[in-house]
């Protein structure tokens, strides 16, 4: 139990890190254009904000929506309770959150891989972004089948999957948004002072940070371990956010590591929403492998 607990962690953490360097790219970016106690408030305040209010009540108020029958305590701390009734109710709902999740991360890996520039990190990525028109049929003919043989099952598990996808375009307006805006921020003419980019890099934390909440939901359905995990995530990321950024660059295969893991995750998530008995275990172990696959390709190509 213990075991599983601190793989669940560490798997969490590191996918909460993968998934975020884009985010960390931004802040470094606008971080250089602020003041050193500008820098030290991000880290301070910023971090609490991360972690306590987006990664800690995100998680909380998914599951809460997705199970209101547990109520707001009953769902922070279901995955640790022994009453039967609470089992039966996580039994009965969690394939509605994890379908819809798996929909946003399969639509999300798939955005990526058709439309988003890239490092190309194996042969096919290239041959799917020269056909990247193909993007919307291919997600389209994935929500209808996903639709058509959910519904026979749940009118509501069919429901769940339209609503991840509403909610992958949805966040894909305001990343393009934050991307826009992230430009602004940094033009030599910009006269924000740096309270103000503070919080517009907190915003677009809140929009990158959706990404990792529902990937954990393929690691846990407990609310205090995803928080954990994904808060020491963040953590990581600050630090390397202010210090060793352009290290990071350096793995330009990571970005190609972090979706291919959200690939799998969605698929897990999937699967998990039909009925399949997938081992706890899976989902962090393969995000270590895939991750490292990724940092060794990257390295061996720095070597060039």
């Amino acid at each position: 139990m213990i075991l599983t607990m601190i793989i669940t962690v560490l798997g969490l953490c590191l996918f909460e890190i993968i998934s975020s360097i884009d985010n960390a790219v931004i802040n470094a970016e606008v971080l250089e254009t602020m003041g050193k106690k500008g820098r030290k408030w991000f880290l301070l305040y910023g971090f609490f904000f991360a972690v306590f209010v987006v990664r800690g009540l995100l998680p909380w108020a998914i599951i809460w929506a997705t199970m209101p029958s547990l109520g707001p305590i009953g769902a922070l701390t279901a995955a640790f309770s022994n009453n039967p009734s609470v089992h039966t109710a996580i039994e009965q709902s969690a394939p509605i959150l994890l379908l819809g999740g798996g929909i946003f991360l399969i639509f999300l890996f798939f955005h990526w891989l058709f439309l988003e520039t890239k490092n190309f990190g194996l042969r096919h990525e290239k041959f799917f972004q020269a056909y990247g028109v193909w993007f919307f049929a291919v997600v389209s003919i994935i929500l209808a089948t996903t639709v058509w043989f959910a519904i026979k099952i749940n009118p509501m598990l069919a429901f769940a999957a339209v609503v991840g996808s509403t909610a992958f375009f949805i966040t894909h307006g305001f990343k393009e948004n934050a991307e826009k805006g992230e430009q602004t921020l940094l033009s030599s003419d910009n006269k924000m002072s740096d309270i103000s980019k503070i919080l517009y890099l907190e915003i677009i934390d809140m929009t990158f940070s959706i990404d990792g909440v529902l990937g954990a939901f393929a690691f846990t359905l407990s609310v205090p371990l995803i928080i954990i995990g994904n808060g020491l995530g963040a953590f990581v990321l600050r630090k390397l956010t202010l210090s060793n950024i352009d290290r990071i660059k350096r793995y330009i295969y990571l970005k190609n590591g972090a979706m291919y893991s959200i690939f799998i995750l969605g698929i897990i998530m999937m699967a998990d929403a039909f009925g399949a008995e997938i081992p706890s275990y899976i989902s962090p172990l393969l995000t270590f492998i895939i991750i490292g696959y990724f940092a060794y390709k990257s390295v061996e190509h720095n070597k060039i």
